[in-house]
């Protein structure tokens, strides 16, 4: 079935083509059909190959045909290079032709103004019409070098290798192959997006993921149009094979006009950062950053942690080391006392005592090869830096011969550093003819290695699967809603400081209580009965910043201070700000804590990415500090921890002199309730708690404020957000007729365990069935895959009983959404003990209604002729059983969900 990692990919056509046709191919010298023609050629492709042009006969002895309908054999990939106006109708009859996918070369489309837009939407329009898939326009084109695929208009080739790279720019395309070819690096995959009018960083993501030929994945990326595609493929990329990306335009040269100290502070560029962090991928700021790392994972350094020790003969590299590992929060590592007393023994009185290891200046050979073995030995080291300067007593060569022998006994990063030039370049060559990236600086190396470790720890933000709600009290939703909707009915887009708190009160947020009051009189009583002191802030929809006009006014003592107060802050407003609405005066409480953080905790909403969470340093002073960390919903204890480690604010929360520290649950469970509530209310656009007060006694909002719009277009629940929620609302019970309760509910990351066992306990007739080959265990990919799913276009259904106190898997059926996001191909597998006991009824009867829930039209999968069981079974839930074309051995069965029959479920 498709929902298994090893089936032929629907990209192949494209990525894998039988056949080329090289359409406007020319047998002029420098044209881009000339250049296409001979790159064809000399990379020794593979399959069939044409080329289309009604002036020749053949092209460079290639055969050449007028049109690509007079191709005598259908063509599974068509690269295009005629101008743009010609391209649409060129589409056209590829898809009469049977063609699957194109390349087009040509410029000229969107990039150029409104007619090439206009030649763009017909271009679109004819292949989906074909269901032709179009890579392009105005691309560099595809590099496949295993199977001699190089179509593409660039100088050079490519080696075969295992990284893959996707880029929108084919400028980074072509200084990445020539920088390759340089450092004897090769690619599995080079493919230019251009225009991306169709095929986009997504899916080609999910081809990379399970192309055996690919290890590791780097993109270089100008912007995202599909941001649950895109978060969706890095996930499910991050989960077997390391990602690094490089992402452009950081800093936009203008900022929009924000009504939150949030939305005034968090641009784009945070929230791609958060974007990336959460899927477990890694960001390159430079091409030279990206460089490096690509050499390093063409090299092999698997990331194993963060713990850096570094090796140096000269105390000054060292400290420049420890100093750039410092810069970007990379831990040296702490040796232990075993490793410390290892190297007592072996190495110098006068050596550093430490990590860095300084060996001194007359370091042999052997003192680094002691040094190294006892430190990749340490199980509290997870990479080493070797640095060695050209000291008369230092032999260069010997020394990369002694790094190389070491490396060959641990899977560790081992990274080198051989600084200078002439007396170590050779020891620089040795290393990284034996797959170790050497450098001849520290800073480099460090940020390799920063890279690495990065990967190790967003890895861990990727397996983090939150529901949208916590295990708190249920918050009032309905209530918050009726809020929002009674402003947006008023066309009010800014809730005021009371509706902003009641919106907060229904999530149980704890609130400073506040009134309003309209008269210098009502203001007077009602800071009388709520207890002096009491602060008075001016409430007005036009006002943002409310001290910014004087206010805001602390610590008001008594009735008369009261009044007096009312007045001149009304006054005071009118002759600033005479154009701003008054609403009236909020009276509150005040809220003095001797001991309490001022902090900010607020929501942004990205044009791409959808709303994010930030938290940092609060008060009246936030853009100054410009103190905040950024992540995206849904949140979990560790996802939090995480966001609040990011800001200097979290330095605040511990105890300090007479302080005591401040109550770090209390705020867990604020930034908790605020991830609820941009899960649940999509209307949400910008939020303000600020301050949020905390101190070792809890957590109270101040002051808030919230923006709201209507939806630009209807989605369905969650789908505002870029990663989907844990679909907690699916977990249920069920009853085998023996009594036995069995679980069913979505699978989680952490449930590898439990499939692994499942699965290897299977007997080899169901492992036949459900696999279709003879498979015994589940690989760490393919556990990975089944496990670490998007719930937003598939579907993992567990069934699982409790035995000795564990929980025990005894079935499973999943579907994953096809290409055309209409249908999906379903599999199911239930425990050999458990078969004819109704419970694979069961769970293919609410993987339907799922499936059904999410607008899907149809279900499918293949079956074993054989496997007689579950064609009876798919045939009384209503899926019809037909033939697969070319294979004998396999039935399809497919229901219309739209009109299917309904399944009561037991």
């Amino acid at each position: 079935m498709s929902v298994d990692p090893f089936m032929r990919h629907y990209f192949a056509p494209l990525l894998e083509p039988e056949s080329v046709a090289i359409i406007g191919a020319s047998a002029q010298a420098g044209s881009v059909g000339a250049v296409l023609i001979g790159n064809m050629l000399a990379a020794g492709y593979r399959g069939k190959l044409y080329a289309v042009n009604p002036k020749h006969q053949e092209v460079s002895g290639v055969p050449c045909f007028p049109a690509i309908g007079e191709v005598p054999r259908r063509v599974d990939l068509a690269v295009i290079a005629t101008p743009a106006p010609t391209v649409p109708g060129i589409i056209e009859q590829c898809g009469a032709a049977g063609v699957r996918a194109a390349v087009v070369i040509s410029a000229g489309f969107a990039e150029s103004g409104p007619a090439g837009a206009k030649l763009e939407r017909a271009l679109l329009e004819n292949a989906r019409r074909h269901r032709l898939r179009v890579l392009g326009p105005n691309c560099l084109g595809i590099v496949r070098p295993a199977i001699g695929l190089n179509a593409t208009f660039a100088r050079g080739h490519a080696r075969p290798g295992s990284l893959g790279l996707i880029s929108q720019s084919g400028a980074v395309c072509t200084a990445m192959l020539d920088w390759a070819a340089a450092h004897d690096v090769g690619f599995s995959s080079v493919v230019s997006l251009g225009g991306s009018t169709d095929v986009d960083f997504g899916e080609l993501v999910d081809y990379l993921v399970n192309d055996s030929k690919t290890a590791h994945i780097l993109l270089y990326i100008e912007g995202v149009r599909d941001a649950r595609r895109f978060m969706s493929a890095l996930r499910a990329a991050a989960r077997v094979k390391p990602v690094i990306l490089m992402k452009v335009g950081r800093h936009p040269a203008g900022s929009r006009a924000a009504v939150s100290h949030t939305g005034a502070m968090v641009g784009a560029d945070d929230v791609f950062d958060a974007a990336v962090r959460r899927a477990g991928v890694v960001r390159a700021r430079t091409i030279g950053q990206l460089v490096a790392a690509a050499q390093a994972l063409s090299s092999n350094v698997r990331p194993r942690g963060d713990r850096l020790a570094v090796i140096t003969n000269g105390g000054g590299p060292g400290v420049m080391a420890a100093d750039r590992a410092s810069d970007l929060a990379i831990p040296l590592a702490e040796l232990s006392a075993a490793t410390i007393e290892t190297l007592k023994r072996v190495l110098p009185p006068n050596w550093s005592q430490g990590n860095p290891i300084d060996l001194i200046g007359d370091a042999t050979a052997e003192r680094y090869r002691a040094a190294l073995a006892a430190c990749l030995a340490d199980p509290g080291v997870d990479g080493v830096l070797v640095i060695l300067a050209p000291q008369a007593m230092t032999a260069p060569l010997e020394v990369a011969r002694t790094v190389i022998e070491c490396a060959k006994t641990s899977d560790k990063p081992l990274l080198g550093c051989w600084m200078g030039e002439e007396q170590v370049a050779g020891g620089r060559k040795l290393l990284a003819a034996h797959g170790i990236p050497a450098f001849g600086a520290p800073e480099p190396a460090i940020d390799v290695f920063a890279h690495v470790s990065a990967f190790y720890r967003n890895q861990k933000l990727l397996l983090q699967t939150p529901g949208p709600l916590s295990h708190h009290p249920e918050p009032a939703v309905s209530d918050a809603r009726l809020v929002i909707e009674n402003a947006l009915a008023e066309r009010r887009t800014v809730l005021s400081e009371m509706e902003s708190k009641a919106v907060l009160a229904a999530f149980h947020v704890p609130i400073a209580p506040a009134m309003r009051v309209h008269s210098a009189p009502e203001a007077m009583l009602v800071a009388q009965e709520m207890g002096f002191p009491v602060v008075m802030k001016i409430d007005s929809p036009d006002i943002t910043h409310k001290s910014d006009v004087g206010g805001v006014r602390l610590g008001i003592p008594n009735a008369q201070a009261a009044q007096e107060t009312y007045r001149d802050m009304t006054e005071s407003m009118k002759r600033r700000r005479p154009e701003a609405r008054l609403s009236g005066v909020i009276v509150e409480p005040m809220v003095a804590r001797r001991h309490g953080r001022e902090l900010l905790v607020g929501v942004v909403h990205d044009r791409v990415f959808g709303p994010a969470i930030t938290f940092g340093s609060g008060g009246t002073m936030v853009e100054v500090h410009a103190d905040r960390a950024v992540a995206l919903p849904p949140l979990n204890g560790m996802l939090i921890d995480e966001l609040i480690r990011g800001t200097r604010a979290s330095r605040l929360l511990g105890a300090f002199r007479n302080m005591p520290a401040a109550n770090r649950d209390a705020l867990e469970t604020v930034l908790l309730r605020v991830s609820e509530m941009v899960c649940e209310l999509p209307a949400i656009r910008e939020m303000d708690i600020n301050p949020l007060l905390v101190d070792e006694a809890g957590a109270v909002a101040l002051d808030a404020r919230i923006v709201v719009a209507h939806p630009a277009v209807a989605l369905p629940r969650y789908g505002h957000m870029a990663i989907h929620p844990y679909p907690a609302q699916l977990v249920s019970e069920w009853t085998a007729s023996d009594g036995t309760r069995v679980t069913i509910r979505p699978i989680r990351p952490e449930d590898a365990e439990i499939e692994s066992a499942f699965v290897k306990q299977l007997s080899p007739e169901a492992k036949h069935f459900r696999f279709m080959s003879a498979i015994r265990e589940l690989s760490p990919q393919m556990l990975a895959r089944f496990t670490q799913i998007d719930y937003d276009r598939e579907m993992a259904l567990i069934a699982v009983t409790a035995r000795d106190g564990r929980e025990e898997e005894v079935g499973v059926s999943r579907y994953i959404t096809n290409p055309d996001g209409a249908s999906c191909e379903f599999a199911i597998v239930v425990d050999d003990e458990w078969q004819a006991r109704g419970l694979g009824r069961h769970l293919m009867a609410q993987l339907i209604e799922i499936a059904r829930s999410r607008g899907l039209a149809t279900m499918s999968g293949d079956i074993l002729t054989s496997n007689q069981a579950m064609l009876a079974l798919t045939a009384s839930l209503g899926f019809a059983i037909g033939e697969t074309p070319g294979d004998a051995g396999l039935k399809r069965a497919t229901l219309a969900l739209e009109r299917g029959v309904r399944v009561t479920i037991p």
